[in-house]
C-alpha cells in the first residue's frame, strides 16, 4: 500500500469527523477548521480509537492478575486492604505542603483527572472485590461485630479482553483520554448538545445565569446522596461535562469556572463578529478554552505539581499512543489524596477569612471535606460571590504534606458505595489497584528502568520505621509483595517519588505530542502563532481574575504555589481541631418501612381466589335467592295458620347445651306438638290416660320455667317469655286434660331443681342405649361386658334401662321409618302384647329373636299375625292388600291402586287360591314357597339408641348381585361377595410383591394410551422447564442475574416456558371439532381423544400449580431486587436501569405496579382466580352463566400473557413461539363452530315431562351427520342470551329429527322449560328458534366397538344411552353386521316415576329386539338396601310378577328391577364368568360423579385381575 501523505490524512479525517452543528448552528464551510468530536475518535487518523469514550487503557507494565488473565489478587495471596490503609496512610493532619502547593492545585489535579479519565463506572456482569472490615474497628466496626464488609464492585472491562494470558483484563475509560475539554463539554456529541443553550453560543445556564442550570438526566450526572445527610435526587446538582463533577464543592467550584469563562468568550466573540451563528460561536469559544485549559495543565498546573518542567514541543507525533495507563490513574489519584486537608478555607478579595457556624455553638474556620461530599444546596455556595471566595480561599490555603498521610475525611469517611454511606478511599484504591491488575512496586520500577529497593529500609529513610515494619509484617516481609500504589506513597515525601514522577511525567507528555488538536499543532490550523502566544500567556488567574472581575492584587501569580509576599495568606494549617466532626458512617435499609406493605401485598394476592370464592358465592347465591322465595311463600300461609294457636317458647335440651326456640301445639286429641323455626316437626306427644303427667313449675327467677314429666318418654323443658305466658299455656294444658281422671299434678320447686330433675334427650338416648345393646347381648348371645354393662355404682341406672319401654316413635326411629307409617303400625300393635302403648324389653325381645334366628316359617308366621288385623285367624284379601300397601310405603307409593290390586289378584291365582277370599297361615307360607331362603336372611333392621349400636351389632347379611341372562329365558342367580371373592383369590396365589407387580402391569395395559400422552407432554414441560433453568443457572450471558436471585430466576424461568407450553397447548382440548374429527382417524389408537376434558383440566391444575410457583419465584426475585443496590440492577437490567449513583433501588411497588411485566402479572393472577374459581364444579352446577361468562376471560389471558412477556425485562419474547400453532388450530375450529352457530333450527315438538324433564324436538339441519352417542350444544334465541349448554342427542342417527331431553336443575334449564311450556287456549304454538353447535364425539359412540358393552346411566344421565338403544335395535332388525353381539344396560334411577319417558323407549327396544341383544337391570334406589323384611316382600312380590307376566311389577318392563345400587364390582365379575371368551369389555356411564367414581372403582378393581379388561368411558353432568 503507498502511504498516504499528510493532506490526505488531514482531508480524511474532515471527511470522518466532519463539523458538528445541530439544529441552528451554521453550515461546516463556516469554520475553517476541523472540528475536534467530543467522542475523542478519529483524532489519531491512522488508529481511529485512540484516546476516544470507552477506549481500554494502555499498560505500562504486564498485568498482574491471580490467574494471569482476569481473577484479582486478594485475602489471602495480599494483605487485607483495610489493614493496609491502617499501616500506611494513617497519620496527624494539618503537616503543610513542603513547596506550598494550594488546595487549588490540588482540585484542579481532580477535574484535570476527570478530563483525562473515568474507571469509577462498575462493570457488568457485577464482580465484586469486598474489603472484610477487622473485627473492632473503631470507624466501621465500633461494636466488634465482625461481620463488616464494605462492597467493592470490579470496574467496566472491555470485554474482548481478559480471554487468554496474552490477553488480560483491560479497563475502559468512559471519558476521552484527551486534553480535550471532556470535563467541561462533556465526552459524546448529545451531551455536549444537553450542556448547551443553543443561543449566543453559550452552555445553558439557570435561574442565575453564573450557574449552570441543574442536572435532570440520569444518563448525564452521578447522583450519589449526601453522605452525611441522605439526601439524593438531581437537585443541586449542576450538569457539567465530567460526571462526577459534584462530587466536592470544591471540584463544583472549578467546574462552574470553566463554565463561566466558556460564557465570557462566546460573549466577547459575539461582539467581535456580530454576524456569527450559534455553532460558530461556540466552536470558537470551545476551541479556546479547551486551549487555555492545555496551556494550563501542562504548563502551570503540571510543572508546580512534579516540579520538573516538560521537554519543548517539538510537533504532533502520530505514532504516539497517547492512552491512558492505569498506572498514572493509580499514581495521580493517590497523590493528590495525600495532599487533601480536612477542611478548605474560604475568603473575598480583602483577605477575610470566612467563619461558619457549627451545631451547637462556636464556628468552623473552614468548610470539613467529609461532610461536603455531594451536597445539595449548599448554604454556603449560594451565589457566584461565594464561589469566588471558594477559589480565592483554595488559592490561598496550603495543601498537606506530600507524603504517605491521608487525612481521615478521606480514610475514613469517603462516600461509600451501596448501603453504606462511608468507605476507606485508601482501602478502595487498593482494590481498584487489584481490580486493574497493576503489577507490583518492584516490577513497575524495573520496567520503568528504575532501580528497585534492596530492602524495606531504602524505601524512603523519612518514613517512620514503625510504619514500615507495620507494613512489612502484612507482606509477610516480602518486598517484592509490596503493591504498587503503596510504594508509591512511601516513596514520596514533599514531591511525588521517582515512580509516581515518571509515570505522570510521561503520560503528560504522550497526551500533548499524540493529539493532533493540540494547541500548538501549528498544521492542525486551530490557532495562529499569535494566538497560541497569547494562550500561553495566560494563566489560571487570568482566568479567575476575567470571569469574576476581582481586583488581580488580590491573587499570586502562580495560583498553584504560594510564596512569602503573596496576598492573603491563610491564618494557619488546618487541622481536624476546631472543624466539625465527620458524619459517621450510616448503613442503608433498603428495605425499610416496605415489610409490612410487601408483606400485605403478598398476603393480598394470595387471597386473589377467597375473593374470587366470595364473588362466585354472591353470584351463587343470586341464583338461588329466586327459587328460595318460591319456597318462602308457600310456608307463609303455614306460618300465619301455626302462628295463630301456636305458642312460642324456648326448649332447654339439657345442660353445657344451648335453648333453642320452638313451638308448641296442642290438639283437641290431646296430642302435642313440638316444632322447630323451620316448622319441622321434632316430637309429638300423645297425653292419653291412665297416664299420669306431672307438670313441674319453677318458682324463682321469674317463674317462667316449666317441666312437663311424660312417663316413659324424655322430659319436656320450657322457658317462657314470662310469668303470665306460662299461665296461659298452663291453663290451656288444663283445659285440654279437663276430663282426665286424675288430671295433672302439678308442683313448684326451685329452678336449679327442676333441671336437675329433668330427663333430657341425651339422658334418655344413654338409657335406649343400654336398652338396645341388652337386648341384642340376648338375642346374639354376646358377653355382656361386650354389651356395655355398667360399673357396680351405676346398677339403679342399669335397672332403670331394662324396665323402660319404646314410646311408638322410638320404634319407629329404630327402624328407620315415620311413626305413622302402616308397617309400623301394624308391627308396634303385634309386639304390644300388654296394649299400654309401649314396647318393654320383653316385648321388643320377643319379635326381635323371631327376625334374628326364626325360621322362614316363624317368619312368614310373624307376617300373618301382623296383619290379621281382626285377629280371626285368617288373612282376607283386603288384609293381603293392606299388607302390600304398607311394603309399598317404602318405595314411594310407586304403584296404584289399580296395579296393586293387579298384583294380589295375580297371586292368588298363581297359587290357585283364586277363589278364596280368606288365606290361612298354611296358605299364606304355600304362597311364600319359592322364597324360603329369602325370608331366612330376612331380618329387622334396627339402628339402636344413638347409633352406635349398628355398629357394634352389624351383621353380615347377604348382597344380591345383579340377575344375567346366560340363556334367553333362564336366569341365573349370582354369588355372594363372599363366594366370588374366594373364587378370585384361587386365581391370584401370588406373593404380596408379585400381586402389587401384576396390578401395576394391569393398570398400565389399562391407561397406556394416557400414560404415554402425559408422560409426552410431561417430559416436554420439565424439558422445558430444566432448559431454562440450566440456561440462566449455568450457561448465560453473564448479567448477574444468576447471581443476584439464582433460585428465583430458575424458578421463574423455568416455570414461565412450562407455562407458556402449557397454556398454548391447552387450547388444542377444546378444539371440539377438530377432536370429533381425529378420534374417527388411526390416532385414536394411539391418543385417548375422550380424555380431552379430562386433560385440560390436568393441564390447568398444573399450569396454575406452576404460575403459582412462578408468582413465588418473582415474589423472590422482587425481594431481592428491592434490597439491591441500583449498581446491580443497572447490569441485570441494562435497558431499564442506569446506574447513577443514587444507590436507591425501586421499591417492591414499583416491580409490582408500576412495569409492564408486574402489572400483567398481578391482572393475570386476579383472572387465573376468578377462571379457576367459577370453574370449579360446586360453581359450575350453581351457575353456569357465571362459569360460561369467567370462562370467556381466556381471551384477557391470552393478551396479558402476550404483554406479560413482551417486555422482554430478562429476556426476549418466546410466548408467540409456542401460542402460534394452537392459536391457528383453535381459531380455525372456532371458525367451524361459529359458522353452525349462526343457523337458526326451528323446534318442531316441545312436551314437559315428568320430574322436570323437558322434551325437544326439532329439525335437522341438511348434512348434520352424527353417531350415537354423541352431544351438542344449543342456546335459545328466546332467552335473550348466546349462552351455549351442552346435552346429548336422544335420537338416533337413522331418525329425520333430533331430539333432547333436558331436566331443569339450574337457573338456565328452569328458564328453558318455561319458555316452551304450552300457553293456555294456544293451539298453533310457534316455539322459540335454536342455535345448534355440533356434534362432538365422545367416549359413548365407542360402544359399537366391543363385544360385549355395559351402559351405565344414572338420573338424566340415561340421554346418550337412549340414543345408543334404538341405534342397536334399528341396525339390528336391518340384519347389519356389526361388532357388539351384547349390551347390558344399568338404569340406576330413585324411582321408576321419574323418567319414565326412558321407560317407553326401552319397552320399544324390547318390542323390537328379536336377538336378545340388551339385557336391561334398572336399580330404584330409594328403596332400603338392607335386606330386612319390607324389601324381602316387594323382591318376592316383584319376581312373582315378573314370572307370572314376564314384565316388572314397578316399571311395567321385561326388564330386571333391583332394589337399593347396583354392585358394579360383583356384577363385573359376573360379566367375566359369563363372557369368559371376550377379553375387553366396554363400559359407558354418565350420571352424577359419584357414580361415575363408583363405576370406574370397580373397573380399576377387576382390571387387576387376569381376565377381561373393562375399558371405562364416562361422562359426567
Amino acid at each position: 500500500m503507498l502511504p498516504a501523505s499528510p493532506k490526505t490524512l488531514v482531508l480524511l479525517g474532515a471527511l470522518l469527523t466532519g463539523p458538528l452543528s445541530p439544529a441552528g448552528g451554521q453550515d461546516a464551510p463556516s469554520l475553517p477548521w476541523e472540528v475536534q468530536r467530543y467522542d475523542g475518535w478519529f483524532n489519531n487518523l491512522k488508529y481511529h480509537r485512540l484516546g476516544s469514550a470507552g477506549s481500554r487503557l494502555q499498560r505500562l507494565v504486564p498485568a498482574n492478575y491471580a490467574d494471569g488473565v482476569y481473577q484479582a489478587l486478594e485475602e489471602p495471596l495480599l494483605p487485607n486492604p483495610r489493614r493496609l490503609s491502617d499501616a500506611v496512610a494513617e497519620g496527624r493532619a494539618g503537616l503543610a505542603s513542603m513547596h506550598n502547593r494550594t488546595v487549588l492545585g490540588v482540585f484542579f489535579g481532580y477535574h484535570v483527572l476527570s478530563d483525562l479519565v473515568s474507571v469509577e463506572t462498575p462493570g457488568c456482569p457485577a464482580e465484586f472485590l469486598n474489603i472484610y472490615i477487622p473485627p473492632g474497628d473503631p470507624v466501621f466496626d465500633p461494636d466488634n461485630h465482625g461481620d463488616v464488609v464494605l462492597p467493592y464492585q470490579r470496574s467496566r472491562w472491555d470485554p474482548k479482553t481478559g480471554q487468554s494470558p496474552s490477553n488480560p483484563r483491560d479497563l475502559t475509560n468512559q471519558v476521552t483520554g484527551w486534553l480535550d475539554g471532556s470535563a467541561i463539554y462533556g465526552s459524546s456529541h448529545s451531551w455536549s448538545d444537553s450542556l448547551r443553550s443553543f443561543s449566543g453560543g453559550q452552555l445553558a445556564s439557570g435561574p442565575d445565569p453564573a450557574f449552570p442550570r441543574e442536572s435532570q438526566d440520569q444518563l448525564l450526572m452521578w447522583m450519589a446522596p449526601d453522605p452525611a445527610t441522605g439526601q439524593g435526587g438531581p437537585r443541586g446538582l449542576y450538569a457539567f461535562g465530567a460526571q462526577r463533577g459534584n462530587r466536592e464543592p470544591f471540584l463544583q467550584a472549578l467546574g462552574l469556572l470553566w463554565f463561566r469563562y466558556h460564557n465570557l468568550c462566546a460573549r466577547r466573540l459575539a461582539q467581535e463578529h456580530p454576524h456569527w451563528g450559534d455553532e460558530e460561536l461556540f466552536q470558537h469559544a470551545r476551541k479556546r478554552v479547551i486551549a487555555t485549559y492545555q496551556n494550563i495543565a501542562l504548563y502551570q498546573w503540571l510543572p508546580s505539581f512534579l516540579r520538573k518542567t516538560p521537554p519543548e514541543y517539538s510537533g504532533y507525533r502520530p505514532f504516539t499512543d497517547p492512552s491512558i495507563s492505569p498506572e498514572f490513574v493509580v499514581a495521580s489519584e493517590q497523590f493528590f489524596s495525600t495532599m487533601v486537608p480536612p477542611g478548605v478555607y474560604m475568603r473575598n478579595s480583602s483577605c477575610h477569612f470566612r467563619k461558619f457556624p457549627k451545631e451547637g455553638s462556636g464556628s468552623s474556620p473552614a468548610l470539613r471535606v467529609c461532610n461536603s461530599y455531594w451536597i445539595r444546596e449548599n448554604p454556603n455556595l449560594k451565589s457566584v460571590q461565594e464561589v469566588d471566595q471558594l477559589l480565592l480561599g483554595m488559592a490561598s490555603q496550603i495543601s498537606e504534606l506530600e507524603d504517605r498521610i491521608v487525612v481521615e475525611d478521606l480514610r475514613d469517611y469517603w462516600p461509600g458505595p451501596d448501603r453504606f454511606s462511608r468507605t476507606d478511599y485508601v482501602a478502595s484504591s487498593i482494590q481498584r489497584g487489584r481490580d486493574m491488575g497493576l503489577p507490583s512496586y518492584s516490577q513497575a520500577l524495573l520496567a520503568l528502568g528504575l532501580e528497585p529497593p534492596k530492602n524495606w529500609g531504602a524505601l524512603n529513610p523519612k518514613v517512620e520505621p514503625q510504619v514500615l515494619e507495620a507494613t512489612a509484617a502484612l507482606y509477610n516481609q516480602d518486598l517484592s509483595q509490596l503493591e504498587l500504589l503503596l510504594g508509591g506513597l512511601l516513596e514520596s515525601h514533599g514531591d511525588p517519588g521517582p515512580l509516581f514522577s515518571n509515570i505522570i511525567l510521561d503520560q503528560f507528555v504522550r497526551l500533548r505530542d499524540g493529539d493532533r488538536y493540540w494547541f500548538e499543532n501549528p498544521r492542525n490550523g486551530l490557532f495562529s502563532k499569535e494566538e497560541i502566544a497569547e494562550i500561553r500567556n495566560t494563566t489560571l488567574r487570568d482566568v479567575l481574575v476575567a470571569v469574576s472581575n476581582m481586583d488581580p492584587s488580590s491573587l499570586q501569580p502562580n495560583v498553584f504555589l504560594w510564596q512569602e509576599g503573596a496576598p492573603c495568606p491563610q491564618p494557619q494549617q488546618l487541622t481536624t481541631e476546631g472543624l466539625p466532626q465527620c458524619v459517621p458512617l450510616t448503613v442503608i435499609d433498603y428495605f425499610e418501612g416496605s415489610g409490612a406493605g410487601y408483606g400485605i401485598l403478598i398476603v393480598a394476592l394470595c387471597c386473589l381466589p377467597l375473593v374470587s370464592l366470595v364473588i362466585a358465592g354472591v353470584v351463587s347465591h343470586f341464583r338461588n335467592q329466586e327459587r328460595k322465595k318460591l319456597l318462602k311463600k308457600g310456608k307463609e300461609s303455614l306460618k300465619k295458620e301455626i302462628a295463630s294457636d301456636g305458642v312460642p317458647v324456648m326448649e332447654w335440651p339439657g345442660p353445657k347445651e344451648r335453648s333453642y326456640p320452638v313451638t308448641i301445639q296442642l290438639f283437641p286429641d290431646r296430642c302435642l306438638q313440638v316444632l322447630d323455626k323451620r316448622l319441622m316437626v321434632l316430637r309429638t306427644i300423645q297425653l292419653q290416660p291412665p297416664q299420669q303427667v306431672n307438670l313441674i313449675l319453677s318458682s324463682n327467677h321469674g317463674r317462667r320455667t316449666l317441666l312437663l314429666k311424660i312417663p316413659k318418654e324424655y322430659d319436656l323443658v320450657l322457658l317462657f317469655n314470662s310469668e303470665e305466658e306460662r299461665a296461659a299455656f298452663v291453663q290451656q294444658l288444663q283445659d285440654l286434660c279437663i276430663c282426665w281422671a286424675p288430671g295433672l299434678c302439678m308442683v313448684e320447686m326451685d329452678e336449679k331443681e327442676l333441671f336437675r330433675k329433668a330427663v333430657t334427650k341425651q339422658q334418655r338416648a344413654g338409657i335406649l342405649e343400654i336398652f338396645f345393646r341388652h337386648l341384642f347381648a340376648q338375642v346374639l348371645d354376646i358377653n355382656q361386658a361386650d354389651a356395655g354393662t355398667l360399673p357396680l355404682d351405676s346398677s339403679q341406672q342399669m335397672h332403670e334401662a331394662l324396665t323402660c319401654e319404646l314410646s311408638r316413635a322410638e320404634f319407629a326411629e329404630s327402624l328407620g321409618l315415620k311413626p305413622q307409617d302402616m308397617f309400623v303400625e301394624s308391627m308396634f300393635s303385634l309386639a304390644d302384647k300388654d296394649c299400654n302403648g309401649y314396647l318393654s324389653f320383653r316385648e321388643f325381645l320377643d319379635i326381635l329373636v323371631v327376625f334374628m334366628k326364626g325360621s322362614p316359617e316363624d317368619k312368614s308366621h310373624l307376617m300373618f299375625t301382623m296383619y290379621d288385623l281382626d285377629a280371626n285367624g285368617f288373612l282376607s284379601k283386603d288384609e293381603f292388600f293392606t299388607m302390600m300397601r304398607s311394603f309399598i310405603e317404602i318405595s314411594n307409593n310407586c304403584l296404584s291402586k289399580a296395579q296393586l290390586t293387579e298384583v294380589v289378584e295375580s297371586m292368588f291365582r298363581e297359587a290357585g287360591f283364586q277363589d278364596k277370599e280368606e288365606l290361612t297361615w298354611e296358605d299364606f307360607h304355600f304362597m311364600l314357597r319359592d322364597h324360603d331362603n329369602d325370608l331366612r336372611f330376612t331380618q329387622l333392621c334396627v339402628k339402636g339408641g344413638s347409633g352406635g349400636v349398628g355398629d357394634i351389632f352389624k351383621q353380615s347379611s347377604s348382597c344380591r348381585v345383579s340377575f344375567i341372562t346366560r340363556t334367553p329365558g333362564n336366569r341365573t342367580v349370582g354369588s355372594s361377595p363372599r363366594l366370588y371373592t374366594e373364587a378370585l383369590q384361587e386365581k391370584l396365589q401370588r406373593g404380596f410383591l408379585a400381586q402389587k407387580l401384576q396390578q401395576f402391569k394391569r393398570f398400565v395395559e389399562n391407561y397406556r394410551r394416557h400414560i404415554v400422552c402425559v408422560l409426552i407432554f410431561s417430559a416436554i414441560c420439565v424439558g422445558l422447564f430444566a432448559d431454562r433453568a440450566y440456561y440462566y443457572g449455568f450457561a448465560s450471558p453473564p448479567t448477574d442475574i444468576e447471581e443476584t436471585t439464582y433460585v428465583g430466576i430458575i424458578l421463574s424461568r423455568g416455570t414461565a416456558a412450562s407455562i407458556s407450553f402449557m397454556f398454548s397447548y391447552i387450547l388444542l382440548t377444546m378444539c371440539r371439532n377438530l377432536i370429533t374429527f381425529l378420534r374417527e382417524t388411526f390416532l385414536n389408537r394411539y391418543i385417548p381423544f375422550d380424555a380431552a376434558v379430562d386433560f385440560h383440566r390436568w393441564i390447568a391444575m398444573a399450569a396454575v400449580v406452576l404460575a403459582v410457583l412462578h408468582s413465588a419465584g418473582h415474589a423472590v426475585n422482587i425481594y431481592i431486587f428491592s434490597v439491591s443496590p441500583l449498581s446491580l440492577m443497572a447490569c441485570v437490567f441494562p435497558n431499564v436501569f442506569v446506574n447513577d449513583g443514587s444507590k436507591l433501588p425501586p421499591k417492591y411497588y414499583w416491580w409490582f405496579f408500576e412495569t409492564v411485566p408486574g402489572m400483567t402479572g398481578v391482572l393475570l393472577l386476579l383472572v387465573l382466580a376468578i377462571m379457576y374459581v367459577f370453574a370449579s364444579h360446586h360453581f359450575r352446577r350453581h351457575s353456569f352463566r357465571g362459569f360460561w361468562l369467567t370462562h370467556h376471560l381466556y381471551v384477557v389471558l391470552y393478551a396479558l400473557l402476550i404483554i406479560h412477556g413482551s417486555y422482554a425485562l430478562i429476556q426476549l419474547p418466546s410466548f408467540h413461539i409456542y401460542f402460534l400453532v394452537p392459536a391457528i388450530i383453535y381459531g380455525g375450529d372456532k371458525l367451524v363452530s361459529l359458522s353452525r352457530k349462526k343457523v337458526e333450527i326451528s323446534v318442531v315438538k316441545a312436551e314437559l315431562l315428568p320430574s322436570g324433564v323437558t322434551h325437544l324436538q326439532f329439525q335437522r339441519p341438511q348434512a348434520f351427520e352424527y353417531k350415537s352417542g354423541q352431544w351438542v350444544r344449543i342456546a335459545c334465541l328466546g332467552l335473550g342470551t348466546n349462552e351455549y349448554h351442552p346435552f346429548t342427542l336422544t335420537s338416533a342417527p337413522h331418525e329425520d329429527t333430533l331430539s333432547l331431553h333436558i331436566r331443569a336443575v339450574g337457573p338456565w334449564t328452569t328458564r328453558l322449560r318455561e319458555i316452551y311450556s304450552p300457553q293456555v287456549g294456544d293451539t298453533h304454538a310457534r316455539y322459540p328458534k335454536l342455535y345448534l353447535d355440533g356434534p362432538f364425539g365422545e367416549g359413548h359412540q365407542e360402544w359399537h366397538k366391543f363385544e360385549v358393552s355395559v351402559l351405565v346411566g344414572g338420573g338424566i344421565g340415561v340421554t346418550p344411552f337412549a340414543s345408543i338403544l334404538k341405534d342397536l335395535v334399528f341396525k339390528s332388525s336391518l340384519g347389519s353386521q356389526m361388532l357388539c353381539k351384547k349390551i347390558y344396560f344399568i338404569w340406576v334411577t330413585r324411582t321408576q316415576r321419574q323418567f319414565e319417558w326412558l321407560a317407553d323407549i326401552i319397552r320399544e327396544v324390547e318390542e323390537n329386539d328379536h336377538q336378545d341383544l340388551v339385557s336391561v337391570h334398572i336399580y330404584i334406589t330409594q328403596l332400603a338396601e338392607k335386606f330386612d323384611l319390607r324389601t324381602t316382600m316387594l323382591y318376592i312380590c316383584e319376581r312373582h310378577f315378573q314370572k307370572v307376566l314376564n314384565r316388572s311389577l314397578f316399571t311395567g318392563l321385561r326388564s330386571v328391577t333391583h332394589f337399593g345400587r347396583p354392585p358394579f364390582e360383583l356384577f363385573f365379575n359376573s360379566l367375566q364368568e359369563v363372557h369368559p371368551q371376550v377379553r375387553k369389555i366396554g363400559v359407558f356411564s354418565c350420571g352424577p360423579p359419584g357414580m361415575t367414581k363408583n363405576v370406574e372403582k370397580s373397573c380399576q378393581l377387576v382390571n387387576k385381575q387376569d381376565r377381561a379388561h373393562f375399558v371405562h368411558h364416562y361422562e359426567n353432568f
